[in-house]
């Protein structure tokens, strides 16, 4: 039946986004995660480091899932692997909204990161067969912004009165919308090179590294403050009525991060754009400090969202950069997900301990670190850029 469909351009506007939603299906909680762990929290009764438990439970079985796909990708039929984890994602979705005890919760969850992981790695190794990978990481962004966005203002409202099983209809849902949109994409073959793109070039095994440690500290950082916002709103004094706004706000204009990505691409190289970028994190971010004042809590929240939707496009397309048959690019979600799952893990540890103003010191330390192990692999890979266009 498949066949019969209509195919998308393999490098246009509409592949990145049915691309998009793909990889997205796989780490839509992720987009959510203030809302998940805040709805477990009140819909279960539980403490929010047991439900920034279950929701790293479910990232870290999303990393495994990723690693996976590092090894299988050559192997796999990506169609026929996207739409079995498509399927199996939307039946554990279903289960989780019948279970109430976190132990088995913490357990399915975890099942579930590891197919939705195995499914972003095949995503993003697609992704790194197009040609302009870089620009459909932003897209990628901008799809998981703006309906993430929704999630964030919707979703904690729906909690008391339908209960938690409202968190994991909704993912069902989102899956289900991109098993409708598979069947439109084309076959990216392994054997067929972006067409006009730069020669593929061997895999250079210590900036790969470093460009995998600044996406895992980047990550970390940025989402070990995010799953814990509505809650720091809270203790910083702020009412429902203004967190809800602010973090649909920020996740709608977040989007213009990414689609200044998907403008500007790489014609100033990736240097200067992560540099940039990940320094005004850093400073941004440090500004939660304040959040007893509404207006620096709002204006917090929508930098960081632009901020890290540009930043993370180019630190992902450094991974793909290295390998056009898709296994660093995999590799790169692989640590992504680390990232995510590590960060509220170690920020419900230091609530536990410490309090708010440690999370926010700590996710600066990390963004910070990012930047750093960055630079080495953006700067190879802009003189190797330069060097190529030298010779055309």
């Amino acid at each position: 039946m498949s066949a019969r469909l209509p195919r998308v351009a393999p490098d246009g506007l509409a592949a990145a986004v049915v691309l998009s939603f793909l990889a997205t299906a796989g780490l839509f909680y992720v987009n959510i995660m203030a809302a998940l762990v805040t709805g477990l929290s009140d819909g279960l009764g539980i403490k929010p480091s047991s439900a920034g438990l279950i929701a790293s439970a479910n990232v870290y079985g999303a990393a495994a899932g990723a690693l996976a796909a590092v090894f299988l990708i050559r192997h796999l039929r990506w169609r026929i692997a996207a739409t079995a984890a498509l399927c199996g994602m939307i039946a554990v979705d279903l289960i989780s909204t019948r279970i109430t005890s976190v132990p088995l919760l913490t357990v399915l969850r975890l099942c579930h990161g590891m197919i939705g992981g195995l499914l972003v790695g095949v995503a993003f190794a697609v992704i790194a067969r197009t040609r302009f990978p870089d620009r459909v990481f932003g897209m990628l962004l901008v799809v998981q912004f703006g309906i993430g966005g929704i999630g964030l203002w919707a979703l904690p409202p729906l909690v008391p009165v339908y209960g938690t099983a409202i968190l994991f209809l909704a993912l069902a849902a989102f899956s289900a919308v991109a098993l409708a949109m598979l069947p439109f994409l084309p076959d990216y073959p392994i054997e067929a090179p972006a067409q006009g793109g730069a020669p593929t070039i061997p895999i250079a095994w210590k900036p790969l590294l470093a460009t995998a440690a600044a996406i895992l500290l980047f990550q970390a950082g940025n989402m070990g403050l995010a799953a814990f916002i509505i809650a720091l709103g809270r203790n910083a004094g702020l009412s429902q009525d203004v967190i809800g706004p602010t973090l649909g706000t920020a996740n709608w204009l977040g989007a213009i991060g990414s689609v200044l990505v998907i403008v500007i691409g790489t014609r100033f190289g990736r240097t200067k754009p992560i540099a940039i970028s990940i320094a005004v994190t850093v400073f941004v971010t440090a500004a939660f400090h304040r959040s007893d004042i509404p207006a620096v809590y709002i204006a917090a929240n929508i930098g960081t969202a632009i901020l890290w939707a540009f930043a993370i496009p180019y630190l992902l397309g450094l991974a793909a950069a290295f390998d056009k048959v898709g296994r660093t690019a995999a590799l790169g979600g692989f640590m992504s997900k680390m990232g995510l799952a590590s960060g509220p893990l170690l920020s419900g540890f230091l609530l536990d301990h410490g309090g708010y103003p440690v999370v926010i010191d700590v996710a600066v330390l990390l963004l910070a670190a990012s930047g750093v192990a960055a630079l080495f692999p953006a700067l190879l890979l802009d003189r190797r850029q330069r060097a190529i266009l030298s010779t055309q």
